[in-house]
C-alpha cells in the first residue's frame, strides 16, 4: 500500500500511528516532496469512485488563497486534475492507495476495511 501524506499534518500523523498499531504495511510518500502526477491522480480518482472535488484539501491555505471554493464549479475535470497535479498542498491527505481501493482523508471507521487486505 502507498501512504501519501504530509508529515507535519496531525491527521496524517494519526493515520500513520493507526496503520502502525494495526500492523498494516505501507510505503510512505511525502506529498510535498513528491506530488502525485496527473496520470497517477486520474487513476486514483477513477479507482476511488469519488468525485474529483473530494481530492481537494479544502481546509488548506493554498486552496483558500486561490479562492477555489468559488472557481472549482466552473472548471472542467481536466482542469481540476491539472491543478491537483501542480501542487501537493492542494491534495487532500492522507491518501492510502491499495490494489483494490483508494481512501481519501483519515476516518478510522473507513480504514477498518484495511485489516482484511
Amino acid at each position: 500500500m502507498l501512504f501519501v501524506c504530509y508529515p507535519k499534518c496531525t491527521t496524517c500523523q494519526k493515520a500513520k500511528k493507526w496503520l502502525d498499531e494495526n500492523h498494516i504495511r505501507y510505503e510512505q510518500r511525502d506529498i510535498k516532496q513528491n506530488n502525485p502526477g496527473y496520470e497517477e491522480l486520474k487513476k486514483w480518482i477513477e479507482k476511488s469512485g469519488f468525485p474529483i472535488k473530494k481530492f481537494f484539501n479544502t481546509s488548506g491555505l493554498l486552496y483558500k488563497s486561490m479562492e477555489l471554493k468559488d472557481k472549482l464549479s466552473e472548471m472542467t475535470d481536466e482542469e481540476k486534475l491539472k491543478l491537483l497535479a501542480s501542487d501537493g498542498m492542494l491534495v487532500k491527505r492522507p491518501l492510502l492507495v491499495s490494489d483494490k481501493k483508494v481512501l481519501v482523508g483519515f476516518k478510522e471507521k473507513e480504514w477498518e476495511c484495511l485489516k482484511d487486505e
